[in-house]
């Protein structure tokens, strides 16, 4: 029987095919080309936020607290328009599962009431940075927008809020209304200049100051302005911000003074945006 002819370079080429086949890694680890500096070596992505959804944003504020930050609306005596500024008017949003907002809007005889609520849902796109991490840069250029007093450390060692003699951009400034000891006038925010008569020319109480908050979500923050709207009112306006994984909540509160010479009392409006924040980190489960 003839034999057939062995050919060394067919055999060679089937060898270096085969261990191709066959080669890799013998733990069973996926390469994974993402990562150029270690070829071979898959990366992990990073972890997703706690939140995949975010709350309709008109229906998160309640009644109750509507009545306490929004005053008149319970002097609505038509019906339909009460119901209308309770339902408040939801923001423009392209994406609900990323951002949603409400707004409200209520006159009195004593002020105008403005109420925000926005909510924004972080989500990362770089598969080494997380959402919480995403949100957390995010929030923090928030804060340095606010551009908060820092806070000073006294002789005892305890830190305060801020020096009570310096405020920030966009805190009050003398006469503003915002000395603690002026009691809460109940229905409304609005107190007269003479409640805080007692306070130092130039200075803004430090219970008052914008500052950090540190009982609120991960992280949280205080800020307001007072402002003339038009040639005699005033107007104040309180921003509570905070952020709990990754969504970030944003509150803006504001209210004008109907009355001559009367401005918006900065505690009581605090105070109300505060306790508007905590129900809102609640219900996200923050």
């Amino acid at each position: 029987m003839q034999r057939k002819a062995y050919v060394p370079g067919v055999a060679a080429l089937l060898a270096a095919l085969l261990a191709g086949c066959t080669g890799g890694s013998g733990d069973g680890a996926t390469a994974d080309d993402s990562n150029p500096g270690q070829p071979g070596v898959a990366t992990e992505a990073a972890e997703p936020g706690k939140y995949r959804t975010l709350p309709e944003p008109c229906g998160a504020v309640g009644q109750k607290a509507l009545d306490s930050l929004l005053p008149g609306i319970e002097e609505i005596t038509d019906e339909e328009q009460r119901e209308k500024a309770y339902a408040g008017e939801p923001t423009l949003a392209y994406d609900t599962d990323r951002k949603v907002g409400c707004r409200w809007k209520v006159e009195s005889a004593d002020a105008t009431d403005h109420l925000f609520v926005d909510f924004e849902r972080v989500v990362s796109y770089d598969n080494s940075v997380s959402d919480d991490s995403q949100a957390e840069q995010l929030f923090a250029k928030q804060v340095d927008a606010a551009d908060l007093p820092e806070p000073v450390v006294s002789e005892s060692g305890s830190a305060s809020d801020s020096p009570s003699g310096t405020p920030s951009s966009g805190s009050p400034s003398a006469g503003s209304g915002g000395s603690p000891s002026a009691p809460a006038s109940g229905s409304g925010s609005a107190t007269a200049p003479s409640s805080s008569s007692s306070a130092s020319p130039g200075a803004t109480p430090t219970e008052v100051q914008p500052r950090l908050l540190d009982d609120l979500g991960d992280e949280a923050f205080v800020d307001e302005a007072l402002s003339d709207s038009g040639s005699t009112a005033k107007r104040r306006t309180v921003t509570v911000a905070f952020r709990t994984s990754n969504v970030v909540v944003t509150i803006e509160y504001a209210e004008q003074s109907a009355a001559l010479g009367v401005v918006p009392d900065s505690e009581e409006m605090q105070d109300m945006a505060r306790k508007l924040a905590s129900q809102l980190a609640d219900s996200l489960g923050g």
